[in-house]
């Protein structure tokens, strides 16, 4: 509804008093649009994620699993109440980050905020699932294309739990030492949970705490997608500057320009990131797609879509390190913004944003040279 029938009708209404182009291009092509992308994204899968989460918690089942869990984070230099907040990461990392006020010990709860990166938020599953399928499902028979592609996701999410307590471990031994606290729990029985009661408080707290956190953010990120591609020097678009300039980065690390300016544009949302990748191939190469430069767009078709990002010069190695990328890199502005209202401390939310960024550059590095060197040019 948001994309599908509101938008027609902004841009309706912009004809009808005569706004010029550029003020209905900033805000209903940028502001608007990439306000509305977020919502569309975020809203359905957290409004079914946040809910059934907080019913298991009412129900008692949450804290045996922290409990459960505990021997092995431990071993990791962790709490075992991290796996709950590691687990709410998968729905929203800025909810996991809130999460973490359950551990009790500081340092511990600094490990826990800052490898929460490391689950993959719904914002991020569209970019996962998308290029598995485009990608990596293709590469087996048709019949097992969807399994394939399925595998590729869940391996990549299998990847990010690796990574957690990889980087627990390294982070209790390095900048967070101490001793692990010990985990001593009396179980709360099984109980009934007070359904309404609990979806109600979930919506308000969870979902619509952190949905209107992105909206903050999303509306400015719009505005800046929208001038980079839209504002020219010397009839060239400051996005297509921007993309030149990062190409050769870009490549070196089996991606491209065009990817690392939409990871740039997007750090306000994960959810913008498929539809700005287009959006600038279509800018650069020109291709017919989409409603017009520097407006954000997805198609219902698969091969299309294939098409445009090949157009881009996206390749299977370009796809790997895009999947790894997503998995690896610095959170969104919602998550960084959480980090410092949660830390109260400029230097850790930093860390948390500047740790996994140095990390996705260097493993989509290390995996594009290797590729060159037994597979040949990505």
């Amino acid at each position: 509804i948001l994309i599908g029938t509101i938008y027609p009708l902004l841009h309706q209404g912009a004809v009808a008093i005569g706004a010029p182009w550029w003020l209905s291009g900033l805000l209903i092509d940028g502001m608007y649009l990439a306000t509305a992308w977020v919502v569309a994204v975020m809203l359905p899968p957290m409004a079914i994620f946040f809910p059934l989460f907080s019913l298991l918690e009412d129900f008692g089942y949450l804290p045996r699993v922290a409990f459960n869990l505990d021997n092995v984070f431990h071993k990791a230099g962790a709490h075992g109440k991290q796996s709950l907040s590691m687990m709410m990461g998968f729905g929203c990392n800025a909810a996991g980050i809130v999460a973490t006020r359950i551990i009790d010990s500081p340092r511990e709860r600094l490990i826990a905020i800052i490898t929460n990166n490391f689950a993959l938020c719904n914002g991020r599953w569209p970019t996962q699932i998308l290029v598995a399928t485009l990608f990596i499902g293709v590469l087996a028979p048709a019949y097992l294309a969807g399994l394939v592609s399925a595998a590729a996701v869940v391996g990549i999410a299998v990847l990010g739990v690796f990574l957690t307590f990889a980087v627990s471990w390294a982070l209790s031994r390095t900048m967070l030492r101490g001793q692990v606290s010990t985990f001593s729990l009396e179980l709360p029985p099984y109980r009934p949970p007070q359904v309404l009661r609990t979806i109600g408080t979930s919506f308000v707290d969870r979902t619509l705490y952190v949905l209107w956190r992105a909206i903050v953010f999303a509306m400015p990120a719009g505005a800046v997608i929208w001038l980079i591609s839209n504002v020219t020097l010397g009839g060239t678009s400051i996005a297509e500057y921007m993309i030149n300039f990062l190409n050769p980065l870009g490549v070196l690390i089996g991606l491209n320009g065009i990817i690392l300016v939409a990871y740039i544009v997007a750090i306000p949302a994960n959810e913008i990131v498929i539809p700005t990748i287009l959006m600038l191939i279509v800018l650069v190469t020109g291709a017919n797609a989409g409603d017009g430069a520097g407006v954000m767009f997805e198609l219902d078709s698969a091969a299309e879509t294939k098409a445009i990002l090949v157009a881009g010069g996206f390749t299977l190695l370009t796809a790997i390190n895009l999947m790894l990328f997503s998995l690896v890199h610095n959170p969104c502005s919602t998550t960084i913004y959480t980090i410092y209202k949660e830390t109260n401390s400029k230097r850790w939310a930093a860390v948390s944003a500047l740790l996994p960024l140095a990390m996705g550059f260097a493993i989509t590095f290390v995996v594009a040279q290797l590729w060159r060197i037994f597979i040949g040019p990505g």
